[in-house]
């Protein structure tokens, strides 16, 4: 396997940055999250009104990365075997016998998008993909390419003829990436770019090895016991029951985030602490990492939708009160 220093690490990732910025206009935080969703091997859901480039960016990571791609726009009609691929009977000297047809999910870095506009049957074709790396057709499970990465999008508006993601699907996710709309000067750099002669493209600078590379590294940072204990705490306060949780999670959370959440709080900031030239993890690559990691995995009361709460008030609440100190 290959392997790379973490200097390179830190090259390599500013220049999947530097060739998705030539392309996408501002969204830095957007960037860097779905690039440490790649690097953490996991799957991003990007959430955002249309419009906002959140199927550009995906398709924008894919140039920049030389992996096989693949796209499947989701649709109430789409069925399993659309995704994940179905077996043929073929004809030949020796007669006829079935052949498997691979599906459109057998890609290294794969667009999922309007994931929501999907039944919960094709949804759920999605998630052995998502958690295991391999789908099972017919009985027989196949393994899927290395690297593989989901990106998956969705409108939080139009919410007709959708259907919400189920929370183990939810949980699958490594981050949920929030798409902010843009500023004045980005609006103007936007018209600039994609009304002229010239369409700004990203070109290959890293590889599907080198994501291995880049993956295996991260896991390797140390992190010292006391910082993953915080993450523990962080993420013990989501849960309403608990003796230690803020005012706002028992008043307004009715089931807090999966150890997953803490898994990706704290792979994520091992990631950030790379890219940041450290090789140790602190107690602020935590909290970083705390919103996108959790905001997906809480499940909020009636109250705190009549009253206007986000998931995101009450994990930056969490993240203000729970002491370093355990």
């Amino acid at each position: 396997m290959t392997t790379i220093s973490a200097e390179e690490f830190r090259d390599k990732a500013a220049a999947i940055e530097s060739q998705v910025g030539q392309v996408i206009v501002g969204q830095r935080a957007l960037v860097r999250q779905t690039l440490i969703t790649l690097l953490a091997g996991g799957n991003a859901l990007l959430e955002g009104v249309p419009g906002l480039g959140k199927t550009m960016l995906v398709r924008t990571l894919a140039g920049a990365v030389d992996c096989l791609f693949s796209r499947i726009q989701f649709t109430p009609d789409l069925m399993p075997s659309d995704i994940v691929g179905t077996n043929l009977i073929v004809e030949d000297e020796n007669g006829r016998r079935f052949q498997f047809e691979p599906g459109p999910i057998f890609a290294n870095l794969v667009l999922a998008d309007e994931i929501n506009r999907a039944t919960p049957k094709t949804q759920s074709a999605m998630l052995e993909a998502m958690q295991e790396g391999s789908v099972t057709v017919a009985k027989a499970t196949r393994a899927l390419p290395r690297p593989f990465f989901v990106l998956a999008t969705q409108n939080p508006l139009e919410m007709e003829g959708t259907y919400p993601l189920p929370e183990a699907q939810l949980d699958r996710f490594f981050f949920k990436i929030d798409v902010p709309f843009p500023t004045v000067d980005e609006l103007v750099e936007i018209a600039v770019r994609t009304t002229g002669h010239d369409q700004p493209a990203a070109r290959p600078v890293a590889d599907g090895p080198g994501l291995l590379a880049m993956q295996a590294l991260a896991r390797g940072v140390p992190i010292a016991g006391h910082v993953i204990a915080y993450a523990a705490r962080v993420l013990k306060a989501t849960h309403p029951d608990q003796p230690d949780a803020p005012q706002i999670v028992r008043r307004y959370v009715r089931f807090g985030a999966s150890p997953r959440g803490m898994q990706a709080m704290i792979l994520a900031a091992k990631i950030g602490a790379l890219l940041d030239g450290r090789y140790n993890v602190a107690y602020d690559d935590i909290r970083q990492m705390a919103l996108p990691a959790l905001r997906h995995r809480l499940i909020l009361n009636f109250e705190a939708g009549a009253e206007g709460i986000s998931a995101d008030a009450v994990i930056g609440a969490i993240v203000n009160e729970i002491a370093q100190d355990g």
